[in-house]
Formats: structure tokens, sequence, C-alpha cells
């Protein structure tokens, strides 16, 4: 199944993608905040390129991963119960996630 319709205007697309990158908070707090924190434990110069470019692989990879993801898996995601069965499954892994942090405490 191939979903079909017409491609909104270049411009129009390339417009919406700088937005929700430049004016979403997430990209500053992940990118200054997590990513930031985490890279002051290198202080040799090797490790820092090696750092950065682990980041941006992971980026990269992630983001075309997500992308190519959603485009093989949207015919799938048109029914109610592929989204109940996502659900259920992301429901699952927060509360494993929040057993896992109530035990380390």
């Amino acid at each position: 199944m191939v979903l079909q319709g017409e491609s909104a205007p270049l411009m129009s697309t390339l417009a919406i993608g700088a937005a929700l990158t430049w004016a979403n908070p997430h990209v500053y707090l992940d990118t200054l905040g997590l990513i930031g924190a985490v890279s002051t434990r290198f202080h040799d110069p090797s490790q820092n390129l090696v750092f950065a470019l682990g980041a941006i692989s992971a980026s990269f990879i992630f983001f075309f991963g997500l992308g190519y993801g959603a485009r093989i898996l949207a015919p799938y995601m048109q029914s109610p119960k592929a989204w109940k069965i996502l659900d259920v499954g992301i429901g699952s892994l927060m509360w494993i996630i929040a057993a896992g942090l109530l035990a380390g405490v």
C-alpha cells in the first residue's frame, strides 16, 4: 500500500523544517544541556573529537532511521489497533524505566 497525496511546495516545507528545528526548545536543551554536560568529561582534544563524531553519527543515524522507519510503518499505522499496540508498548516501557529508577534509589 502506497500513501498518495499532493506534496507541499519546497519553500513551505523548508520553512516548516527550519521552524521545527530552530524554534524547538528541545534542540537547545538536548544539545547544550545533555550533550554539552556529557562532553565536559573529556579533556583530551582527541577524545573531544571522537565524542563529537560519535554524537553527530548517532544523531544522523537516528533521524534518518526515524524518517525511513515512519515511511515503512505508515501503511501499518493506519489502523486504530496498531496505535493501541504502540501505546501499550510505550506505556509498558515507561513503567519498566520507572521501576528501574525506583529500584536504583
